[in-house]
């Protein structure tokens, strides 16, 4: 009887083990339509995400599993298999790693499942039928075009940083970012006092993949806020004060921006701070509020998830899926699908935030004086 007990046991705890990467009320009996499956749970996006799926998912009653791959592709893999041998038909897919994310979707698609790449678009692979994205050159544009337009003189100070080397997207925000900044630092309106690689590179107006790879390899957060952190730190650290007076600051995105402003702010020598971000999640709009974030550019999840289940809607219904874009992964150009941005500063933030009620403003304070 001991032995049956400690046998039983042991198997509840691989058990455990085994389903841990779902999220719960995930659907796990009979056949699932639809598995997704999200990079990290560490980060207030995708948590933002996932709920808006699940609502998409309560209501059209689909059965589908959410699964969070921790920033490990050796666990997106086991997740993609797992969803794999649960019999999924579609499989929406936000890579941690772009391009080692490949074999697994490979293995899916050769199951006969059809793989929609969800926000980072996954690479050297043809095993990708539909990617959904926001238009990341777009993105970074806007993103960069802020600091050209509240620089003043010659010869500010400007910090870069960039996203996760291993997440396509990162190129795509650096590329827009490149063609609104790289005028104004070839003509000495900024120099980056972060990257010598990209000062080096001031006066081309085109980067290559691998020269864009330089100067994001020296400026790398990892889409991580204590990465960012760091970085930051040993940048403020390794220049004199009137390197620092006035920062322009590229913060990637608005969970990065948060770290770098609060490391900015915290050096003594520096008096002013225009910083950016992008995404517009709910524990930013505070430092917008309070000025510690210049802008945003909002990435609305609930756009993106509509545009992605009404994809998976049109694909299990067996029709043929309407498409506005195209991107290239280094094999095939993928049928993608763009959703909208709007930049958001505090002279707009009620009225994008607040008035639409995607925000509650009660939640924050300040908000009474915002226009």
């Amino acid at each position: 009887m001991k032995k049956v007990i400690v046998l039983f046991l042991c198997f509840s705890l691989i058990t455990s083990i085994f389903t841990g990467c779902a999220t719960p009320g995930s659907t796990t009996g009979g056949k699932i339509d639809v598995g997704i499956v999200l990079p990290t749970k560490d980060e207030s996006r995708w948590l933002a995400d996932e709920a808006k799926f699940r609502e998409i998912i309560k209501e059209k009653g689909y059965k589908a599993e959410i699964m969070y791959s921790q920033a490990n592709s050796a666990v997106e893999k086991t997740n993609i298999e797992s969803l794999i041998e649960k019999g999924i038909k579609v499989l929406v897919l936000c890579a941690f790693d772009a391009t080692a994310a490949a074999s697994a979707v490979e293995k899916a698609k050769a199951e006969g499942i059809t793989i929609i790449s969800y926000d980072r678009l996954i690479m050297d692979t043809s095993a990708v039928d539909y990617y959904v994205t926001f238009d990341s050159v777009a993105v970074g544009r806007a993103m960069g075009q802020y600091l050209v337009d509240q620089a003043k003189g010659k010869g500010n100070n400007l910090y870069l940083y960039s996203g996760a080397l291993t997440d396509n997207n990162s190129f795509l925000f650096f590329q827009g970012q490149w063609e609104a900044l790289q005028p104004k630092i070839a003509d000495g309106t900024f120099i980056v006092r972060n990257s010598d690689k990209a000062q080096s590179y001031a006066n081309i107006k085109d980067l290559t993949r691998e020269q864009m790879s330089e100067i994001m390899s020296q400026v790398d957060t990892e889409w991580s806020m204590e990465t960012s952190k760091t970085l930051a730190e040993a940048h403020l650290t390794a220049n004199p004060p009137e390197n620092k007076n006035v920062c322009y600051v590229l913060g990637p995105d608005d969970d990065t921006c948060r770290a770098l402003s609060d490391t900015f702010r915290a050096d003594a020598d520096v008096k002013e701070l225009i910083i950016t971000g992008a995404d517009g999640v709910a524990a930013s709009i505070q430092y917008l509020i309070d000025g510690k974030q210049s802008m945003t550019v909002f990435k609305d999840p609930t756009m993106l998830v509509k545009d992605t289940m009404n994809l998976v809607d049109t694909i299990l219904s067996g029709k043929k899926p309407e498409v506005n874009a195209q991107y290239n992964n280094n094999v095939i150009d993928v049928p993608s699908i763009q959703s909208d941005v709007v930049v958001v500063t505090r002279d707009n933030l009620k009225k994008v935030f607040f008035d639409t009620g995607y925000y509650d403003k009660n939640n924050y304070t300040g908000w009474e004086n915002l226009k």
